[in-house]
């Protein structure tokens, strides 16, 4: 028997951190730099990546803190040599603001935007380990996305197209 209505594959699907994550920039990149290496290092990486931010890690491997582009804009003086400035010397310590990765793209927004900052620590809640790092522009995708498919799926539905088995 065939049932009326719309096909709900894709909207019961929430994206969280995990899944915004698992498709950054950053997945795939060592995202963690030492806080005892110069700044150059860290510029290096911003450069050779094409991220933003790198989270900072102490003599144990422990994340500790976040290095962003905007402290090296912010902390370093023109004056200063990026080689011998220390990653320490610049980047951001407690507190990091973080998402878990169950987190929805809303919950990863809002911390961002009360905080004003453009870069997020992902979480696992199980061992406590850092496992990614999300961006602003890592979630704006996501929503693009998300926003694209009601689109399709309204207009679809307006010319005719898929009211009974989803949108072809």
């Amino acid at each position: 028997m065939l049932r009326r209505g719309f096909s709900t594959v894709n909207t019961l699907f929430k994206p969280s951190a995990l899944t915004v994550f698992e498709k950054s920039c950053y997945y795939k990149v060592d995202f963690k730099i030492s806080e005892d290496v110069s700044v150059r290092e860290a510029i290096n990486r911003f450069s050779a990546f094409k991220i933003g931010c790198l989270a900072v890690t102490n003599k144990e491997n422990k994340v500790v803190g976040v290095c962003s582009e905007r402290d090296f804009i912010t902390k370093v003086p023109f004056d200063k040599n990026i080689t011998e400035t220390k990653v320490k010397d610049i980047c951001t310590y407690e507190p990091i603001i973080i998402a878990r990765k169950n987190d929805s793209l809303e919950k990863c927004m809002s911390k961002m935007m009360f905080k004003d900052i453009r870069h997020l620590l992902v979480i696992d809640d199980k061992n406590e380990e850092f496992i990614g790092m999300i961006s602003i522009k890592d979630l704006i995708r996501e929503i693009i996305n998300k926003n694209n498919d009601t689109i399709t799926r309204l207009s679809d539905f307006k010319m005719g197209k898929g009211a009974y088995f989803g949108s072809e």
